[in-house]
């Protein structure tokens, strides 16, 4: 549990941990050829005068991203066009008084696995500490914004690679453009930012979107990808930190490419399922592990390409007005946790399945009477 409000965990050199981290965690072998003339690329882009931040984008949305740790600290300040060397100073409040304070700290306790394993309960119970005075300083400085479930597993990947101090440089930046329309106090930008994905599909794939609408699974089951940058569903911190490469290097809806690429490359599976929401979404919500990234980088980046948002905005825009649906619009604005579009979007699917449930279980009585009067009947005759 998070030491926030009660008696301090030991001391760590937190930059230590991190380094720890970053070795434990490299992509590629150390002094292999590939990662020898990708880090002598990437540092003459980042001792440039100015900084070859276009190169950067380049780097990072190439084969294995920034590489290292150390260069992710230079290079993610330089992508968001943030400079930490005039990083404001700690701003004179109480944390515990912001309206989600008690919110923040029940979520980060609860994100144990979000950490690398094997990490010692002082280190671990500092970065807690660290990514809830992250999460609430943001929003402090940003009264405008909404803290959501699953903010945190977004703050807590830039606290593991570049500190607590650039976190909420980094993050507030973040928050303010890429992650905007998920901090409103409702969800209404985050469901139509979520339905850029199935017409991506549909110009992709007909006959791949038809079967997804015929089984009407909708969007819901991307949501926690999106607004966690797949912080909450992948369980590899490299192959995260990788994306997050990708992400900042990339338009602020390359997420929704990403998800498409993936639904695309597991077009068999999908179609292997019953057509009907339940078994659709249990296939879609689980990312399997062994999932080509590289490969679906790429894809996704090609798929922006041919389908620019742009092109996407009207298809958007009716998938959304045809996809509003009572439960969601009728739940508490506030809210706003993960499992609000599985409800909403199994109410149907539970109205028709009770409606089988009833008719099977009269159906069972009918039989039931028919065997038991046929009983008495033979009764009778013996």
């Amino acid at each position: 549990m998070s030491t926030h409000g009660s008696k301090q965990s030991p001391k760590c050199d937190n930059a230590g941990i991190r380094d720890g981290i970053c070795q434990k965690n490299k992509v590629h072998p150390e002094g292999s050829s590939f990662e020898r003339v990708k880090l002598a690329a990437l540092r003459r882009a980042l001792h440039s005068d100015p900084v070859d931040v276009a190169a950067l984008r380049k780097l990072a949305f190439s084969r294995g991203g920034l590489l290292t740790n150390e260069i992710r600290r230079k290079a993610w300040p330089e992508l968001l066009n943030v400079n930490t060397k005039d990083s404001s100073c700690k701003q004179n409040v109480d944390i515990k008084e912001h309206r989600d304070y008690d919110q923040v700290v029940l979520d980060v306790n609860r994100s144990l696995a979000r950490f690398p394993p094997g990490m010692e309960d002082g280190e671990r119970l500092v970065l807690q500490d660290e990514l809830i005075e992250v999460i609430v300083r943001i929003l402090c400085r940003h009264p405008q914004l909404h803290y959501y479930q699953g903010y945190h597993d977004i703050c807590v990947t830039f606290l593991l690679v570049v500190g607590k101090e650039v976190s909420i440089d980094l993050v507030s930046v973040l928050s303010l453009c890429h992650l905007r329309e998920f901090m409103d106090e409702t969800m209404d930008r985050t469901r139509h930012t979520l339905n850029y994905l199935l017409p991506i599909i549909h110009r992709s794939k007909p006959a791949l979107y038809e079967f997804m609408k015929r089984s009407e699974v909708g969007t819901v089951f991307a949501i926690a990808w999106l607004i966690t940058w797949y912080g909450h569903v992948l369980n590899n911190l490299p192959n995260i930190i990788r994306l997050y490469d990708f992400f900042l290097a990339c338009h602020p809806l390359m997420p929704i490419y990403l998800a498409a690429a993936i639904v695309l490359y597991r077009e068999d599976d999908i179609m292997k399922c019953e057509c009907d929401m339940p078994y659709v979404h249990s296939c879609l919500s689980k990312i399997p592990p062994s999932l080509p990234l590289e490969k679906l980088i790429v894809d996704a980046g090609d798929l922006f390409v041919q389908y620019h948002p742009d092109q996407l905005a009207d298809d958007a825009s009716k998938w959304y007005t045809e996809r509003s649906i009572q439960p969601v619009r009728s739940a508490p604005p506030r809210k706003r946790t993960n499992s609000l579009y599985r409800r909403a979007a199994i109410f149907r699917w539970r109205e028709r399945r009770t409606m089988k449930l009833v008719f099977r279980a009269v159906l069972v009585g009918i039989c039931a009477v028919a065997i038991a009067a046929l009983s008495k009947s033979l009764q009778w005759w013996t």
